[in-house]
């Protein structure tokens, strides 16, 4: 019995109870502005000891189009030269750092940091996001930013949810968003971030709670099945730990810094070509 066949039924048969619920969410929670400052950043590999958040990444650009434009080297520790790994982050309020003041504590941030930890090499970040889009969006107008890089994890499907996609259609959209990507980038990885546990967000009354959490687990079915079907493309599981303390912004919805940390020390295991952490 797969999460899509009971996401349905249960959406209809408590479609008035999920209404109230929903409206009273929507009226309840803060909009929290999307993460200030430039768009793309530099993270030394002297820099990734700062794993609480700090202001560790050079700040190069207030646009992502400078993150392809500064070459392919970096200084390592003693003053090595060695080539920098390019991280190019895509999507929806998560992507767009929603919860933090600046990218450096987000999901880019500490995504680049995490990487510099693994690879032993400075790390060039890259943001195309913004808040409120839906895949179709993210085709349209984010992908067309994206600078060249070395992967491109794409964190994407919230809105979906909540826009009550039926998974069919997500599956057609997302595949045309990565052939999108694949047209900018060829060659390039892409490491589709898995949806979140949103049947374990704690801010969320039951039953909406349970209703959303299986219609989550239904569109990550469809992320597994459009990165199984695609060359070069991952799917990356969202194991994050959404009931400690802190891990979540103030509206209860999107993660503080605590909660990027913990999720981009979950996604930096897939992507490809770096090393296991020792």
């Amino acid at each position: 019995m797969s999460a899509e066949w009971l996401a349905s039924p249960a959406t209809v048969a408590l479609a008035p109870v999920l209404a109230v619920q929903g409206l009273r969410i929507r009226r309840g929670t803060p909009r929290l502005p999307e993460a200030a400052g430039p768009l793309a950043g530099m993270t030394d590999v002297i820099d990734v000891t700062g794993r609480g958040g700090g202001a560790s990444a050079a700040e190069v650009s207030e646009t992502p189009g400078a993150a392809g434009a500064a070459g392919a080297a970096g200084t390592l520790p003693g003053g090595e030269s060695g080539p920098v790994f390019r991280l190019a982050v895509l999507g929806e309020s998560t992507a767009a750092g929603v919860g933090v003041a600046t990218h450096d504590e987000g999901l880019a941030g500490f995504l680049a940091r995490e990487a510099a930890a693994r690879t032993g090499r400075p790390v060039r970040w890259q943001v195309a996001a913004r808040s409120g889009v839906n895949t179709r969006t993210t085709t349209a107008e984010l992908v067309p930013l994206l600078e060249p890089a070395d992967v491109v994890v794409v964190a994407l499907g919230v809105n979906e949810l909540l826009e009550l996609n039926r998974p069919r259609r997500f599956r057609g959209e997302l595949r045309e968003l990565v052939e999108a990507v694949r047209r900018r980038l060829p060659g390039v990885p892409v490491v589709v971030a898995g949806m979140p546990p949103v049947g374990r967000f704690p801010a969320l009354p039951q039953p909406l709670r349970a209703v959303l959490g299986l219609r989550a687990r239904a569109l990550d079915h469809v992320m597994r099945e459009v990165a199984r079907d695609a060359e070069g493309v991952v799917h990356a599981t969202a194991e994050v730990p959404v009931e400690i303390a802190g891990f979540f912004a103030s509206d209860g919805f999107h993660p503080s810094a605590t909660g990027y940390r913990h999720w981009a020390q979950a996604l930096v295991r897939a992507l490809p070509g770096l090393p296991a952490a020792g």
